[in-house]
């Protein structure tokens, strides 16, 4: 078995979805069940007269496509076989499914089963369920958090429609029904497929794999209907689309243009959990490129809108930007199993917020962020005069990089700076403070008014910037053992955010771009690197597997060629990070 280059993953595993799913290997029974259906290669699930056509279900053995029961993680494994042992059907469902066999770490691993929720909390000693309009059963397995649907659970507020069990149709196994009922309330196509780890069979009833064979994000019923059902989703659908780097149906694609406004009739708390889960997670930057195509950044997040609008206006590329290089650097730190909390992107859009408006020498932004990154005034200023010529010029955010301010002036300034981006944390949480800083912006005429960040997390993201709003001249150095702590980071520690947020302004500042330095990689470049990355897969070829169906290469995640790396960082010479 020969490991494939990590540039060449996505292209092999694409390669080998396009060919398990060409025309006309589509055009035979993957796996025999009830019924033994024969499988057409057409989209969709129902007739033009409302009938569901069983003739495009796929059953798909996923051994085939380099999926099995071990790529599981055992806290969902756990729940799967207590169910299975209580005589219960119990599927993996959902967006798991999707990125396992996109070769990404799933988020979470979410289950289906046939027991109610009441006799789900019965399995299990630490359960509890939660939800009104869509309640689950949120069930801890060694720590770890799994959350449990039953097909018995019905919308209470549903808005869509209900299909009868007495619109079965004749000779359709009530199991597969029972399963593309449910699939029917699902927002993507990519989200709707079941996996029965104990049979190793991929359930598919949206033509999901097909999608995921051109990388295309559809929704299962028609888009429009889909979005006005549930607004949320359009956020949904702009969040995978990025983390996925996938294109949308040309139906998707104008509702999501056409109905985008909506997303204002979403409670605060739902638009900040979604802008959570679309900045948090390594795909902040497209995310924002995405909210911005589709007019919604002036709607979440108005300042950056015309922030972004005045740049372009002057022709800088949107890329170019501060702001997105800022989240570009957040982008390559954090990944869907080691995210950071909040506080860390709402500080990053404070800090350019406040640099935007009050402009500063490049000399006051590297001391500040050095400082952030746990280093004495000391360190940090006499790295900050060695490298102010290395600064990357952003305009109108650094002034120029002169060194002629004195000790005390940059002391002074980086003070009255963390005072500024303080002020500027109010933007995001205050509808008062908004407005008013929406008048630096004359010709920007729209302002929803929407504040989704919490005052309690404004006074959380305060507190990284407190220790340089007085005396910075004797802020010490924080020892530290290596790298980034992934797990106080996700919790949002005051100190790990400090450090990481000092890094993530320092490789913006300093970074050459991709193009500048050719084809070396990011991480050659940087010497403060984290402590235990986040680990990549690599794919492995497997000799073709014969099979009278299907004829296929196979390809398996080895996470554990990935070995931690340890680097001993000089805590006495900050220019060294940067050679």
């Amino acid at each position: 078995m020969a490991a494939l280059s990590h540039s060449s993953k996505g292209k092999t595993l694409l390669s080998r979805l396009k060919s398990f799913l060409a025309p006309e290997r589509l055009k035979c029974s993957f796996v025999a069940d009830e019924g033994r259906a024969h499988f057409s290669s057409d989209t969709g699930a129902c007739s033009g007269s409302g009938q569901v056509e069983i003739s495009k279900w796929r059953k798909i053995d996923s051994r085939n496509l380099g999926l099995t029961r071990s790529m599981i993680s055992i806290p969902a494994s756990v729940v799967l076989r207590n169910l299975r042992a209580a005589g219960f059907e119990a599927y993996l469902v959902g967006g798991c499914i999707r990125d396992l066999l996109l070769n990404k770490v799933p988020k979470d691993f979410d289950v289906i089963t046939t027991a109610s929720l009441k006799q789900v909390k019965k399995k299990f000693q630490r359960a509890i369920i939660v939800g009104k309009r869509f309640p689950i059963c949120r069930v801890i397995i060694k720590g770890c958090l799994v959350e449990v649907s039953s097909f018995e659970t019905i919308a209470v507020k549903s808005k869509s429609k209900q299909v009868d069990i007495s619109e079965m149709p004749k000779g359709c196994n009530p199991r597969d029904f029972a399963r593309w009922k449910n699939c029917m309330s699902r927002d993507f196509t990519v989200n709707s497929l079941f996996f029965d780890p104990a049979v190793n069979v991929i359930f598919d009833y949206t033509n999901a794999m097909a999608d995921l064979r051109s990388l295309k994000l559809s929704t299962v019923i028609p888009a429009q209907r889909s979005f006005k059902e549930d607004e949320a989703r359009i956020l949904r659908g702009l969040r995978l689309a990025a983390r996925l780097n996938l294109s949308f149906s040309k139906e998707t694609e104008v509702a999501l243009y056409s109905l985008s406004s909506l997303v204002a009739n979403l409670s605060t708390s739902r638009i900040g959990l979604e802008m959570n889960n679309m900045l948090s997670y390594g795909a902040a930057e497209p995310s924002l490129l995405l909210l911005k195509r589709f007019n919604l950044l002036e709607i979440l997040l108005p300042f950056h809108a015309a922030y972004i609008s005045e740049q372009v206006d002057n022709q800088l590329g949107i890329r170019s930007l501060m702001l997105m290089k800022l989240f570009f650097n957040l982008d390559q730190l954090i990944t869907c199993d080691r995210p950071c909390n909040e506080s860390l992107w709402v500080a990053i859009s404070a800090f350019n917020m406040a640099l935007f408006s009050n402009p500063q020498h490049a000399v006051v932004v590297l001391t500040f962020a050095s400082l952030l990154y746990s280093r004495t005034w000391e360190e940090s200023v006499n790295f900050a005069r060695e490298r102010a010529l290395d600064t990357r010029i952003y305009v109108p955010e650094i002034l120029d990089a002169s060194n002629y301010l004195s000790d005390n002036e940059i002391a002074d300034r980086v003070s009255q700076f963390s005072e500024q981006v303080k002020n500027a944390v109010n933007i995001l949480t205050n509808k008062d403070c908004l407005f008013h800083a929406m008048t630096r912006f004359p010709g920007f005429f729209s302002c929803s008014g929407v504040v989704f960040v919490s005052q309690k997390m404004g006074q959380y993201v305060k507190n990284i910037f407190n220790i340089l709003t007085r005396d910075v001249e004797t802020i010490k150095a924080k020892e530290r053992s290596g790298g980034i702590d992934y797990h106080l980071l996700k919790d949002g520690n005051v100190c790990e955010n400090r450090f990481v947020l000092g890094k993530i302004i320092l490789r913006t500042l300093l970074y050459r771009s991709t193009a500048e330095r050719g084809s070396v990689k990011a991480e050659e470049d940087d010497k403060m690197q984290v402590t235990n990355p986040p680990q990549k897969s690599v794919i492995k070829e497997i000799p073709q597997h014969a099979d009278k169906n299907v004829n296929e290469k196979r390809i398996l995640k080895d996470n554990n060629h990935v070995k931690p790396n340890k680097v001993h960082e000089n805590a006495s010479a900050l220019s060294s990070l940067f050679k």
